[in-house]
C-alpha cells in the first residue's frame, strides 16, 4: 500500500493550510459591511415583496411564495457572509505573500514579492464609515486576484509598505 504525502508540509496537511504558517485575520466589521449590502440588495426586495402581499390579497400566494424565497435567501447568505470573512487570512513569508480565501471554494494565492509591480489601498463610502479598507496587489498576470478586504486603515497603510519595500528589493535583485 503506498501512502501519498503532501509535500508542503506533514502528512495530512491541506494544500490551503502550509504547515508552520500563521495566517493575519481581517477585520469582523467586514462581515458588517457584506451584511449591509445584503440588506439593500435582498432586504429591500424582501421589504416590498411582503407589502405587496398584503396589500394584494387577490395575487394570490405567488407573492408570499416569492417573499419566503427571498427570505431563504437571506437567511443563507447571512450564514455564509460570516464564514467566509473568518475563511479570509494572509500570511508574510520571506520571498512571498499568502492570501486565502472560501469556505467551499477555497483559493490560496501565493504572490512573490519581486512579481509584484504596484500595491493599491483602497476605501469606499461604506468601507470608511465602517473603518476598513482593502490592499490590492498587482503584479505582471492579468489574472491574478491578490486582494486583502476588510484590513484597518492603519494595518493596510503598514502592510502596503512594507510589501512596496520588499517588492523594490527583490526587484532590484533580478
Amino acid at each position: 500500500m503506498v501512502r501519498m504525502t503532501d509535500p508542503t508540509g506533514p502528512e495530512g496537511a491541506s494544500p490551503f493550510d502550509p504547515h508552520g504558517i500563521e495566517w493575519q485575520r481581517v477585520s469582523g466589521r467586514l462581515a458588517t459591511a457584506r451584511y449591509v449590502l445584503l440588506g439593500i440588495f435582498l432586504g429591500v426586495p424582501l421589504v416590498a415583496l411582503v407589502v405587496l402581499a398584503v396589500a394584494l390579497p387577490q395575487a394570490g400566494p405567488w407573492l408570499w411564495l416569492s417573499a419566503a424565497v427571498v427570505a431563504l435567501l437571506v437567511a443563507w447568505s447571512a450564514v455564509v457572509i460570516s464564514r467566509q470573512v473568518r475563511a479570509i487570512g494572509y500570511a508574510e513569508r520571506d520571498d512571498d505573500l499568502l492570501i486565502r480565501k472560501g469556505v467551499l471554494f477555497r483559493s490560496l494565492v501565493v504572490v512573490p514579492y519581486g512579481r509584484m509591480q504596484f500595491v493599491d489601498v483602497t476605501a469606499g463610502p461604506l468601507a470608511r464609515r465602517l473603518d476598513i479598507s482593502s490592499v490590492q496587489l498587482h503584479t505582471a498576470s492579468p489574472g491574478t486576484d491578490a486582494t486583502i478586504d476588510g484590513l484597518a486603515p492603519g494595518d493596510a497603510a503598514r502592510l502596503r509598505d512594507r510589501l512596496a519595500s520588499r517588492g523594490e528589493a527583490r526587484l532590484a535583485g533580478l
